[in-house]
């Protein structure tokens, strides 16, 4: 399972800029697959029996758990005894690294994308290619549905939602056309989202079940199914808390590597790296030097043509590394 679960972006000059130390301790926020956590513990373990390195890895998504369980990952036996997981949200980075004790960490790392298990499951409802379910829970244990957005948020609050996380300069016209749609009739599958975005006539179900939309209306579909996304998982949310959290964390030389997809967590994620504070607010001395607890070492790496045609979702990614000083 853990091989087509995801495949990482920039794995290599990911791990080159964290600059992993083989007794260091390490955080991969974001399981997944397990592709940046499997090459952080390589280099861990390049020392071999005296490393003393551990890496604490976590996915709040039980088949994140599942993948890890079902691989070498799960039998500390058959080589990995510098790893744990956490089957938590990363927005409480730091409450578990209080429960297991750890004060400080030598690197942190955060793919902030979506795996290719979520949009290629077609049950959980994050891809607009499928006839599903409008889940878009990344822990399906709890907590509110897109369908259950859709049905109970005010014409404003949608419009809300959709201009700020999917920046739809239509939003309100959606917004109005969910509220009418259902107050004939809850909207509670991917396609009755779809026939509300783009029109009757212009989609249909193909011989392979996928749902088949003019290349022209994709772009905004995209936009569409990754705002309700956002205000599902609360995204940005959890991401304010890891962020700060991490910064606290961090020792003196520690490193945090962050992949961004879309602009809204790459405009934090920058301004954070660069500021020291969520707002990106740039503090000076009084010789007009920058103070900031970061020390910025990658600005915004984009991935090469040659990755991007083995990987075509690794083109939108943007790498951001920073040293604590």
């Amino acid at each position: 399972m853990n091989e087509i679960y995801h495949i990482p972006a920039m794995l290599r000059e990911t791990i080159q800029g964290l600059n992993i130390q083989p007794n260091g301790l390490y955080v991969d926020v974001t399981f997944g697959g397990g592709g940046h956590s499997r090459a952080i513990l390589e280099a861990i373990r390049q020392e071999g029996d005296e490393a003393r390195g551990v890496l604490y890895s976590f996915d709040q998504d039980l088949d994140a758990y599942r993948n890890a369980m079902d691989s070498d990952f799960g039998n500390r036996e058959s080589g990995h005894p510098h790893w744990q997981f956490v089957h938590s949200n990363f927005r409480y980075l730091r409450n578990f690294m209080d429960y297991y004790g750890v004060e400080q960490i030598d690197g942190l790392l955060g793919d902030l994308g979506v795996s290719f298990h979520h949009f290629d499951c077609p049950e959980r409802g994050f891809s607009f290619r499928f006839s599903a379910p409008l889940d878009m829970r990344m822990n399906q244990s709890g907590g509110r549905t897109a369908a259950d957005i859709l049905n109970s948020y005010s014409e404003e609050d949608l419009a809300r939602v959709l201009y700020i996380y999917g920046e739809m300069n239509n939003s309100r016209q959606i917004a109005k056309k969910i509220v009418k749609a259902r107050a004939q009739k809850a909207i509670e599958r991917t396609e009755e989202l779809v026939e509300l975005a783009i029109g009757n006539g212009r989609w249909a179900i193909g011989d392979n079940g996928e749902i088949e939309v003019p290349t022209v209306a994709k772009k905004d579909l995209a936009k569409l199914f990754q705002a309700l996304r956002i205000e599902v998982n609360d995204e940005m949310g959890a991401l304010r808390e890891m962020l700060l959290a991490a910064k606290d964390l961090l020792r003196p030389g520690g490193r945090i590597a962050i992949l961004t997809y879309h602009s809204l967590e790459d405009r934090m994620v920058k301004n954070f790296l660069r500021s020291g504070n969520l707002e990106g607010k740039i503090e000076k001395d009084f010789y007009g030097n920058i103070l900031s607890p970061f020390k910025v070492i990658e600005k915004g790496l984009t991935a090469s043509a040659e990755e991007v045609e083995r990987n075509p979702r690794a083109r939108s990614a943007k790498l951001r590394v920073a040293e604590k000083l």
